[in-house]
């Protein structure tokens, strides 16, 4: 009887715990083939010049390509890696290791769809099964208490319902061994360079130093719950409150750690320390979860959704520029896209409000702002990102429902992140 291999194509979900296409190979299969592919489609160049992905972002990646190589390996396995279109590189590889089925994680936004749907079609071509498997939710689907076409749009709506009538799935056990297929060639990780990017240089006003990975999203959430422990809220210098989010969002969107696995942390940290304040952490996870859903219930009405004209004028150019570089003249705006640019990252306040001020005070096009997060966030993730951009700019499926965001507060009233402003030279921004 010959040998069953099964690929596990990664994309975002690069970890070995809590993750199910993973297991299931190893419990289906005699061998699993490991794969991660980079695909240049998300690293062209956009219609107005920018890369799709930022080096920031792209760093990221690749540090969390690389753990997912190093944990696969310490389980006795390996990861293959390609840079090339998964429809093409996919198949290639299934023949070539003889593989009998290939497993991975369903996507919701449509460029990632699609890419999924022309891998599924050169498979079949060769008589492959792709697999889909649902793991990047902190609710499964099947455990909502409504079908996908009945969610509420409604937040509010949708967080009550699920609370109360739904429940999160323990983690999926951690591999212990891993046997692949004798491998030729692994393949070496690709530099920046290979990908078309500079190496970004490190801002000296950096306060946490976001590393991808695995093995670095455990520890920052280990971290978390430390600094929760330690620390009580207290007031910025304008009576504002200083920044406690998680920061575990870059991990969270390209599934270096899961979702439940995070819930399940915060509800042990709870009981074990009879800690009430992490329900700002339960509340973000909700919301990717909302965002999700409704990209898959709502498709790619997110992108095509209209708030201006596509066309561009000079002056409306020269803004979109100003807001890009953090030289509107509002402190607030100004520091938190000075430290975008230099970190890849910003709470999810300083999202909502320097969003605001585009589509509100700029009235500038609300898509051209979730492109440029695209390119810049190491978080970024399709439905949150578009998401909420299209939920600040009045386009979201129920954009009254905005008690959670709390955009009204005077630019006097905030922080001003004061080693970003006045001292932010542009030679540091990596493009």
């Amino acid at each position: 009887m010959s040998e069953k291999t099964i690929l596990v194509w990664f994309r975002n979900d690069l970890r070995i715990r809590d993750n199910e296409i993973l297991l299931e190979a190893i419990r289906k299969a005699d061998k699993v083939l490991p794969v991660y592919c980079f695909d240049p489609f998300y690293f062209k160049t956009t219609a107005d010049g920018s890369p799709k992905t930022g080096a920031l972002r792209a760093r990221f990646l690749l540090e969390s390509v690389a753990d997912l190589r190093k944990n696969l390996q310490a389980l006795g396995g390996e990861l293959i890696i390609r840079t090339g279109n998964p429809a093409e590189v996919l198949p290639q590889l299934a023949q070539q290791y003889g593989v009998s089925e290939v497993y991975h994680h369903r996507e919701v936004a449509y460029e990632e769809t699609n890419i999924s749907e022309e891998v599924e079609t050169a498979l079949w071509n060769l008589k492959l099964n792709l697999k889909h498997f649902i793991g990047h939710t902190l609710y499964h689907k099947e455990d909502l208490p409504f079908p996908i076409k009945d969610i509420p749009d409604s937040f509010a709506v949708f967080k009550k319902k699920v609370e109360r009538d739904s429940n999160v799935r323990p983690c999926i056990a951690t591999p212990e061994k891993i046997i692949t297929p004798e491998i030729t060639d692994a393949g070496q990780m690709p530099t920046l360079k290979d990908l078309g990017l500079d190496e970004p240089a490190d801002d000296a006003r950096i306060r946490i130093k976001f590393t991808g990975g695995e093995t670095a999203g455990l520890a920052r959430l280990q971290e978390y719950f430390a600094d929760n422990e330690q620390v009580t809220p207290t007031k910025g210098r304008n009576g504002s409150t200083v920044d406690r989010s998680s920061k575990l969002g870059p991990w969270i969107s390209l599934g270096c750690i899961s979702m439940r696995e995070v819930y399940w942390a915060v509800v042990k940290h709870e009981h074990d320390k009879n800690a009430h304040n992490t329900g700002m952490l339960r509340l973000e996870l909700l919301w990717r979860d909302y965002f999700r859903f409704m990209f898959k219930k709502h498709g790619k009405q997110y992108f095509a959704a209209e708030a201006q004209p596509e066309t561009t004028s000079s002056e409306q150019q020269q803004l979109f520029e100003k807001w890009k570089t953090g030289s509107t003249g509002i402190p607030f705006i100004d520091a938190s896209m000075h430290k975008l640019n230099a970190t890849g990252y910003i709470s999810n306040f300083s999202r909502q409000m320097v969003a605001g001020y585009l589509v509100r005070d700029l009235e500038l096009d609300w898509k051209k702002g979730a492109a440029y997060f695209e390119e810049k966030l190491i978080d970024y993730s399709p439905a949150s990102n578009w998401g909420n951009w299209a939920f600040v700019a009045g386009l979201g499926h129920d954009p009254r429902d905005n008690k959670y965001f709390n955009l009204a507060k005077q630019a006097g009233e905030l922080e001003t992140n004061s080693e970003f402003i006045n001292t932010w030279a542009p030679a540091e921004v990596v493009a």
